[in-house]
């Protein structure tokens, strides 16, 4: 039998799970070890040969490890992260700002290249398996309009990013289709369409308490490579009502199972 590739997640969080089943599901791969900046112990991995590590243990498996996956978000985990842990291991990640990524990669390919270690960036959907999907359609289709609608749905990075904003408590962020939009182009229309045009951007906020709410609903949308570009609602909730109310309003997925996935 082939040796196995042992594998190293950082983040526990929903891409972290996700990438747990999906190691379960490969038979070259085997996964040593998850890394939090969390209280190892209350991470509850149910996973009985798999250690949970604080994060600052992290160079201690430089000779156990031979993949680090980063599952941490793209706002502010990444691009501290990456360049850290290429500078000990492979990596992996699914960086997704799309304007940020020649930095990104400038950044993590000084770090490896110094460190003799390789690094792939932005493995993901989008960019990733969309991105492939691109470009086999514009190879197939020269002359076509390259038009992309996402939703309705929760948006992981983009909620990630919401909650990052000084005074929020928690949030989430669903990207919503212009259907004036679609309907252009379905009628064979090729409209040009500015970001703005395609997508609104609805986010539902628990501030903390006492917070600044214009504040954080200013800083929400002047966001860069997240929502300046786009038409954005910030509505702002009490944590029970996000908790019950908000992930069935544009999801066709039930609210406990957004709440089960998501929050």
């Amino acid at each position: 039998m082939h040796k196995k590739i042992k594998l190293g997640i950082v983040g526990l969080g929903n891409l972290g799970k996700g990438a747990i089943e999906a190691i379960k599901q490969t038979q070259d791969m085997e996964l040593v070890a998850v890394f939090t900046r969390r209280d190892p112990k209350d991470l509850n991995l149910d996973e009985p040969n798999v250690k949970a590590v604080h994060i600052s243990e992290a160079t201690q498996y430089k000779n156990e490890i031979d993949v680090m996956i980063l599952c941490g978000g793209s706002a502010t985990d990444l691009p501290e992260q990456t360049p850290y842990f290429a500078s000990m291991f492979d990596t992996v990640n699914s960086f997704d700002a799309h304007a940020k990524i020649p930095e990104f990669y400038q950044a993590v390919n000084e770090v490896a290249t110094a460190n003799n270690t390789t690094s792939i960036i932005s493995v993901g959907r989008d960019p990733g398996l969309f991105s492939i999907n691109r470009v086999m359609a514009d190879a197939v289709l020269p002359n076509g309009e390259n038009y992309t609608f996402w939703g309705k749905g929760l948006s992981q990075g983009h909620s990630d990013a919401v909650r990052r904003v000084e005074g929020v408590k928690n949030g989430v962020q669903y990207t919503i289709p212009s259907e004036d939009a679609m309907d252009k182009v379905r009628n064979g229309e090729n409209p040009e369409l500015a970001t703005a045009d395609k997508h609104n951007r609805v986010c539902y906020i628990v501030a903390e308490e006492g917070a600044d709410k214009a504040k954080i609903e200013n800083e929400i949308k002047s966001m860069p490579n997240y929502f300046a570009d786009y038409h954005t609602e910030v509505h702002f909730i009490s944590e029970d009502e996000l908790k019950r109310e908000a992930p069935s309003y544009f999801s066709p997925r039930t609210a406990e199972e957004l709440r089960r996935d998501y929050l």
